[in-house]
């Protein structure tokens, strides 16, 4: 899915709306938004850096991911294969 976004986005100027942020993270500018305010701009690296919302959001989609990944869901239930 990310390697059909980055294709379609090649030298383009794309508004992209996602609450998953890994799909993102390869953006030349990240807004970030809160009750319809931008909080927080930059790329992943610079957000990551400002210890802001943006790195909170992270770190919490990133250690739900791990979790899934020890085979349990975000919701707590056991993810069968």
């Amino acid at each position: 899915m990310q390697k059909a976004i980055d294709n379609l986005v090649h030298n383009r100027t794309v508004i992209i709306i996602a609450h998953r942020l890994s799909t993102i993270a390869g953006a030349g500018n990240i807004l970030v938004m809160e009750e319809g305010q931008v909080v927080e701009q930059g790329t992943h690296a610079q957000l990551l850096s400002h210890h802001g919302r943006y790195q909170a959001l992270w770190q919490a989609q990133m250690a739900a991911r791990v979790w899934r990944d020890d085979g349990v869901s975000a919701s707590g239930e056991w993810v069968h294969e």
